[in-house]
């Protein structure tokens, strides 16, 4: 086996009752729970009680699932497995900062409740909204962006990138595609998520964590970002901007993981809810193992299929 690598799950996996049954088998994730609770209180029960509609909110999702996600890094650590390096799409990425020991759990849970609350503020300035652009030639849709005025943000996997733009441009958008006859899907979000629209909330992200109550240092191992698709820089400085232009930057998923393939990494166990991840590991790369853990079942089944591939 070679190295393994944690994949941290983004918006859009979240569900109600998330991470309760981690929560209940675990006594380490239940005091990280309640430390969190007392952070920010009433996340717990907008985890577990809260509808589909509320955990839909930015503000409401980031804190949710940002827990969901670290219960299956700290379950994972508690059975000794170790990561050679971390990824995380969009908000995964703040995860992956506890993750890979550049910041402690609690700051960075700190952390994302306030990117939560920015990143709402902004999408309530702008309506806007998302596509995934099913099959068009990379080089074309980037040209038709620019036609059009959305941005190219997400970029998935072979033959599927996510547009951003205000809903107007979403809508001339949406006729180009079907005049072309590119299949596209209409994402269920709240604003125009990792564009220039955003700018407020990678702002707001560099101030907060300039405040003094943050303590970023070099990680255990390498976390991947998804602005460079590298490995985060060593000082402070550099780490503080990476962070804050995350929010307002395109999210390079698939050069990632070819990235970190071609540095040796073979096993990637995706953490938190769905199999989002999973699902563009296996269109991006070949010859690897995919495993995934959300809950105290998938847990077992990782660990188990793990032990096999040791043997």
């Amino acid at each position: 086996m070679g190295k393994i690598a944690l994949l941290c799950a983004g918006q859009g996996s979240q569900y109600p009752g998330m991470g309760k049954d981690l929560y209940d088998d675990s006594k380490a994730i239940a005091e990280f729970f309640q430390e969190a609770e007392s952070i920010r209180p009433g996340t717990l029960s907008m985890m577990w009680e809260g509808s589909v509609e509320d955990l839909k909110r930015t503000d409401h999702t980031q804190p949710a699932l940002f827990l969901a996600d670290y219960a299956a890094v700290m379950a994972l650590a508690e059975a000794g497995i170790t990561p050679d390096g971390v990824a995380g799409f969009s908000l995964g990425e703040i995860v992956g900062l506890a993750a890979s020991g550049i910041l402690p759990a609690t700051e960075a849970f700190r952390l994302v409740c306030r990117r939560g609350e920015l990143m709402q503020e902004a999408a309530t300035k702008v309506q806007g909204g998302m596509l995934a652009v099913l099959r068009c030639p990379k080089e074309e849709l980037e040209a038709l962006c620019e036609e059009v005025g959305v941005y190219p943000v997400n970029y998935n996997c072979p033959g599927q990138i996510v547009v951003s733009g205000t809903v107007e441009k979403i809508g001339t958008m949406k006729e180009a595609l079907t005049e072309r006859k590119v299949r596209f899907v209409e994402l269920a979000v709240g604003g125009p998520f990792h564009t220039p629209y955003m700018q407020s909330a990678s702002d707001g992200l560099r101030t907060e964590l300039q405040n003094g109550s943050y303590h970023l240092s070099p990680g255990k191992c390498d976390l991947y970002g998804n602005q460079l698709a590298a490995p985060y820089p060593q000082s402070v400085e550099e780490m503080v901007e990476r962070i804050a232009l995350q929010a307002s930057h395109s999210v390079r998923f698939e050069d990632t993981l070819n990235k970190m393939a071609q540095e040796g990494f073979d096993t990637f166990i995706e953490c938190g809810p769905g199999t989002t991840l999973s699902g563009l590991v296996k269109k991006t790369l070949k010859d690897v193992r995919i495993y995934q853990v959300s809950d105290v079942e998938s847990l077992g089944k990782t660990l188990e299929a793990l032990k096999g591939d040791g043997e």
